[in-house]
Order: C-alpha cells, then sequence, then structure tokens
C-alpha cells in the first residue's frame, strides 16, 4: 500500500498526498475572481477581462517613414519646387502635391494629397537659388511607388481585435491602449490576501532583547512580501498566541473581511496546542493537512465557506495553513499559493515555470518524500567542453529552519523520493521562482528558454493534456555572435512568438523547443539530426547564417541532411521578402524534410523572420499533415489568375504584425 493510500482514521481524507494531487487540487477548487473594470494605471499585471478591439486604424493617416520630400512616383529623378512642409502634428496645410511639384515631410508627418511616394533626404540636393520664389530641391533617385509611406492602418486596422481577454497587461500592452484611447479596463483583479503568524514563542521583529524561548517572527513579514511581490493586497493580522479563543477570535475576524486568501504560518502540526486546523475545518472542507514533500509536510489546505444571516453561501475564501519553519512555510507558499493567487487572477496556465538543469554536485535524494532542493540555477554558455544549457547549484544545508537557504535561491529542483544519490552533471526538473536574471544569466537565451523550451511537467494542470500541439515544432538560431553571449537573440524570441500566436492558422503548431549553435556546420547538423531523428519534431525553423559570408554555412549543414528539398518553400519566402529589400535576392536558404520533419532556413533579421513565416502560413499546416502521412490531405483548390482577387501588397506584408503587435517592416529593411 502506498503513502497516499494510507487514510486518517478520523477522517475520510488521506493522511498523506503527492505534491501533483495537492496542487491539482488547488487548482481544482479556486475559481478566478468576478472581473472588474479600473483605470488604465491600475491595470498592469493584470489578466484582461475582454477583448480590446482598435476604434480607429493605426496610423490614422499615410504617415512619412523618413525625413525626406513626398514625391509623384512617375515624376523621376530632376529638379521640383517644394510646394509646402508636412510635419508630425500638422498635415501641410491642405496642399495637393500635382506632378512636378514635392512636398518636404518629417518622420511620422502625414502625406499631402497626390503624393505616394517618399525620397529620403540623403537621396536629394538642395538647390540654393536666391531669387526662387520657391525653395527647390534636386531628386536623385526613382522612387518606387509606396516607397517609405506607412499606409493607413498598417500597424493596426479599423476593429482589429489588438488584445484578447485572457492576456496580461505588461506595459506593452498599456502602450496598445493608450494608442486606442481605451482609458477604463476590465481584468480579473488580484486576491486580497490575510496573513497571520502563530506560536507562543513569537515576537515582533522590532523586538530588541529576546527572552528566554522567544523568537522573533519572520514568517509573517516574509509571506507578506511574498504576496506583495504577486502583486495582491495584504491584510497584516499580526501574531496569534497559541490559545485557541484568542486564534478563533482572530480567523473569525480575518473570515468576515474582504479577503479571498487566507494565509496562516504555525500550529498545523499534531501539538497539543496546533490549533490551526481543527479551527479552520470547522469553517469549510479540508482537502488535505499533508503533502508528502520535504520541506513542508504539514500544509493544511481548506475551501472556506463564507455564509449570510440565511445560511445562503455568499463567498468562498481559500485558507492555506503553511508550516511554522520558516523555509517550509517558503515553498509551501511558491508551490501551491502562488498558484492559487494565478488561478483566482484569471491566469489561463497558473503553474510555475520550469527548465531543465544540470547538477553541478551530487545530491542525495530523500527515500519517502519528494525534495524541493533549493537552488541556484544559470545559463551557462557553450565554452567548448560542454554544451550550453542550465546549470543548477544547491544553496548547501537544507534543512527546513535554515533560512539561508533560501538566499539567493533562484529555483527549487524537484528530486523524486529513491533514497539514492543522484549524480553531478544529471539533469533534472527546475521550478523557477524569480527572475533568473540575478543569477548572471545569458538574457536573450533565458527568455527563449522560459517562453519556449520548458520541458514537460508533472506538475500540469489536469486540463493540459487537452490543449497538446498537433504539431511540434523547434527553432534554432544560428549565430556566433549570440552563442558566444556577445549579442542577445533577437530573432529567436520573434520566432516563438510568431509561431504560437498563429498557432491554430498552423494546425495548432507550438515551439517545444528553442537553442542557439555557432556559425559551425557540424554543430548545426547535430541538432537538426538530433531533433528530427530522436524529438520527431515536425517543424524545424532555422534563424540565421544563409548570407553570402564565410561563416554562413547554415544552408551547407541543411543540405547534407535533408531527404527532399521543398523548392516552392523558399520561393514563397523570396517573393514576399523581395517587397520590402532588394537585398532579399542574396538569401542562400534551404528547405526540405528529413524523415518526418520539415526542416526551413530562414534569415536572421527579427522583421524578416515574422514575414517569413506568415507568407508559408497558408500552406504550412496541409503541408505538415502530408509530411506526417495524412493522404486525405489535398492541397488547397488551385485558383485561376483571372479569378484570384487583387492582391493588396500591404495587407499580406501587415495583417500579422497589426493583430499581434509585433513590429512591422513597413519601417526597417531586412
Amino acid at each position: 500500500m502506498v503513502l497516499s493510500e494510507i487514510t486518517d482514521l478520523s477522517t475520510s481524507r488521506p493522511a498523506m498526498i503527492s505534491p501533483e494531487e495537492a496542487l491539482e487540487i488547488v487548482l481544482r477548487v479556486a475559481q478566478r475572481l468576478p472581473p472588474v473594470t479600473v483605470p488604465l494605471h491600475e491595470a498592469l499585471g493584470m489578466v484582461l477581462a475582454e477583448d480590446i478591439r482598435a476604434p480607429d486604424p493605426l496610423p490614422p493617416y499615410r504617415a512619412s517613414v523618413k525625413d525626406g520630400y513626398a514625391v509623384v512616383a512617375s515624376d523621376g529623378p530632376g529638379e521640383y519646387p517644394v510646394i509646402t512642409e508636412s510635419r508630425a502634428g500638422n498635415d501641410g496645410l491642405g496642399v495637393t502635391v500635382i506632378p512636378g511639384t514635392i512636398a518636404y515631410v518629417t518622420t511620422g508627418g502625414p502625406i499631402p494629397d497626390g503624393a505616394d511616394a517618399v525620397v529620403q533626404v540623403e537621396d536629394t540636393k538642395l538647390i540654393k537659388d536666391a531669387l526662387a520664389e520657391l525653395k527647390r530641391v534636386q531628386i536623385l533617385v526613382q522612387a518606387r511607388k509606396g516607397l517609405d509611406i506607412r499606409p493607413v492602418g498598417c500597424d493596426i486596422e479599423k476593429d482589429a481585435t489588438v488584445l484578447k481577454s485572457g492576456e496580461r497587461v505588461g506595459a506593452t500592452e498599456i502602450g496598445l491602449l493608450a494608442t486606442m484611447g481605451v482609458l477604463m479596463v476590465k481584468v480579473y483583479p488580484k486576491p486580497t490576501i490575510a496573513v497571520l503568524s502563530t506560536g507562543d514563542e513569537l515576537v515582533e521583529p522590532a523586538t530588541t532583547h529576546l527572552s528566554h524561548g522567544q523568537i522573533r517572527d519572520s514568517n509573517r513579514a516574509m509571506i507578506i512580501a511574498a504576496a506583495v511581490h504577486q502583486q495582491c493586497r495584504v491584510l497584516d493580522l499580526g501574531i496569534a498566541k497559541d490559545d485557541q479563543e484568542d486564534l478563533e477570535r482572530i480567523l473569525e475576524r480575518a473570515f468576515s473581511s474582504s479577503i479571498d486568501i487566507l494565509l496562516t504560518s504555525g500550529g498545523v502540526s499534531v501539538g497539543d496546542k496546533d490549533f490551526v486546523k481543527p479551527l479552520l475545518e470547522k469553517r469549510g472542507t479540508v482537502h488535505f493537512d499533508k503533502v508528502r514533500m520535504k520541506p513542508g509536510k504539514p500544509l493544511t489546505f481548506v475551501d472556506a465557506t463564507i455564509k449570510s444571516a440565511d445560511d445562503i453561501v455568499v463567498k468562498k475564501i481559500l485558507a492555506f495553513g503553511l508550516p511554522g519553519n520558516p523555509v517550509s512555510s517558503l515553498v509551501g507558499f511558491h508551490l501551491f499559493v502562488v498558484p492559487a493567487i494565478r488561478c483566482l487572477s484569471g491566469w489561463a496556465n497558473p503553474n510555475l515555470s520550469r527548465v531543465q538543469a544540470r547538477l553541478l554536485q551530487s545530491i542525495k535524494t530523500d527515500p519517502n518524500r519528494t525534495e524541493f532542493h533549493r537552488a541556484i540555477i544559470r545559463w551557462k554558455v557553450n565554452d567548448g567542453s560542454s554544451s550550453s544549457g542550465f546549470v543548477a547549484e544547491s544553496t548547501g544545508h537544507q534543512m527546513s529552519s535554515r533560512l539561508l537557504s533560501m538566499k539567493s535561491a533562484n529555483a527549487l529542483l524537484e528530486l523524486p523520493a529513491t533514497g539514492s544519490v543522484i549524480p553531478a552533471g544529471t539533469l533534472v526538473s527546475a521550478i523557477v521562482l524569480s527572475d533568473l536574471s540575478y543569477a548572471a544569466i545569458n538574457d536573450s537565451d533565458i527568455a527563449l528558454h522560459l517562453t519556449s523550451a520548458q520541458p514537460e511537467s508533472k506538475f500540469e494542470h489536469a486540463d493540459a493534456n487537452k490543449i497538446a500541439a498537433e504539431f511540434r515544432v523547434a527553432v534554432l538560431t544560428v549565430s556566433d555572435t549570440v552563442a558566444s553571449g556577445a549579442g542577445p537573440d533577437r530573432s529567436g524570441p520573434r520566432a516563438v512568438s510568431v509561431i504560437n500566436f498563429a498557432s491554430e492558422k498552423l494546425g495548432g503548431a507550438r515551439v517545444v523547443k528553442t537553442t542557439v549553435v555557432p556559425d559551425n556546420v557540424s554543430e548545426i547538423k547535430d541538432v537538426l539530426q538530433r531533433w528530427s531523428d530522436i524529438d520527431k519534431i515536425d517543424l524545424i525553423v532555422t534563424l540565421g547564417g544563409t548570407g553570402f559570408t564565410p561563416r554562413d554555412v547554415t544552408p551547407e549543414a541543411t543540405k547534407e541532411l535533408i531527404e527532399r528539398e521543398t523548392p516552392g518553400l523558399l520561393f514563397v519566402m523570396m517573393q514576399e521578402s523581395l517587397k520590402v529589400t532588394p537585398s532579399a535576392m542574396l538569401s542562400r536558404s534551404a528547405a526540405g524534410i528529413r524523415g518526418s520533419t520539415l526542416i526551413i532556413n530562414m534569415p536572421g533579421n527579427p522583421n524578416a523572420v515574422a514575414e517569413c513565416i506568415e507568407a508559408l502560413m497558408p500552406a504550412l499546416k496541409h503541408a505538415l499533415k502530408q509530411i506526417k502521412g495524412d493522404k486525405r490531405e489535398k492541397h488547397p483548390r488551385h485558383i485561376p489568375h483571372a479569378e484570384a482577387a487583387p492582391t493588396d501588397t500591404w495587407e499580406s506584408s501587415y495583417k500579422l504584425a497589426a493583430a499581434s503587435g509585433i513590429e512591422s517592416s513597413c519601417s526597417s529593411s531586412h
């Protein structure tokens, strides 16, 4: 009989349950709070409770990308009079540019009527003529129609859904809301949390002289700080002595206040003065009171019911009886309270982020309980002797009363209950507690791995399997600069963002793996072969290394591995990129199929990455299904050119960027 099957004879509850079972119960019981409407400046960090649509297009007028001259493109090079000026904030005084005239425009300024292109100042020459009535300028280049003009709505189309319900509001989202004139935002509120410490031995931290047997209360200050860090409002209930009447009075006051979560520390074990658990049980359902984990075994979770005078349930409060040992208390807060806070706050996925980390020293595991070992994890860049990846360093002695073991810890290593020694160099699952940048990590690699390379976790919510990706995608950034840590990876996160945002259009594709390698044929091939042959990734997108320099070797590495070429994909990417820059013709990309994996080389420029992915989107889902062997999947019906609707070149370039908030290439080149 396993431990979780042994029951407390006085109740029907299991005497001890696993951490996985405990978290699943917490997330099942926790329900998001009713939405509220808050001012724009208060929405930061909250989750949207409604879709946000654009009331106006952005830009609302044709705008100049550069300082220069608005011209009629068909006029060509030559000398022209400047008939008006159009600066950001004015409309050029309503003057129309006609053939044979030009207008001066500044970056962001409206394009005067009649003009259909902008020639940058660098491609012009001012003609100095003191007798001329109007300033005259020589245009030195032939402009093409639409050059350096941002069309109306090229960033955001009118009525487009810019933000969706369920998205968290960050600084960028605040900017988008302000751009659209949204001053009041409907969001899910953060919960209000009450924090109470219990114990006769506890005194306030301000106590100067400790009597024999007294200790300063660290748990309350620590848990309050942790709750504030989660942007919650906190009610400090102080310290309760180990007196049943006193404790019951304080709990009654807490339950009658406007709180959503109650956190107590201490008084939940089996001592004759541990009154917290029985008092909580009087107010609701005790779902568990022991968790098979180290530290933090004596942890109680109660779904407390608040009723009106006529016995109608008006509210539910989640009550957590955290252990008295400081480390146990904080570990329990991270593992169970933080996901509960996120659930109440409307997060779609309230689970903590996870990464795989390689142990720097051997660790002996507990034989009976899953151990959450405090550690510092950091990103180690490939130094020639070992590959890149997260490494984990223990914070030392792990006694649950030793708060120093939490100092600087940014992760909990989840170690199985085997009683054996896990040797140094072993990959283990690490639960991320805080910003990894505190551990001197390569920022670009951290961002990339946290957003897209979290390994499958036993802690996932019970419904997680329902949203499993149909197609698994991996993104490989090829760059000497990024691999050496000399510069950030901008293309990798952009590709992850575009693919995951367009998941539905791509048949449920999601990025599951990412990494960075230098411009080296052998290292590129190693990753591509492992992802194709072992991990069975459906689509691999490589970024960078497709140009003319001697170090651009991504196509060579790819061609050595692919079994069947797919030239049509390259043609479409080239066609789309040439709309933006003639330099696109210099791309040497390769694409093809290896086994059941499609491999596509893309440029290293972030904007080009977004454009190429968008260009391939209409066919990628069909391609991936066919590669999987679905013979029923046919190519989309061919529409004769005569029947096809005319193509708006701007629409295809900006639709995805406008929808996802991705920077558009209408203001930058590849």
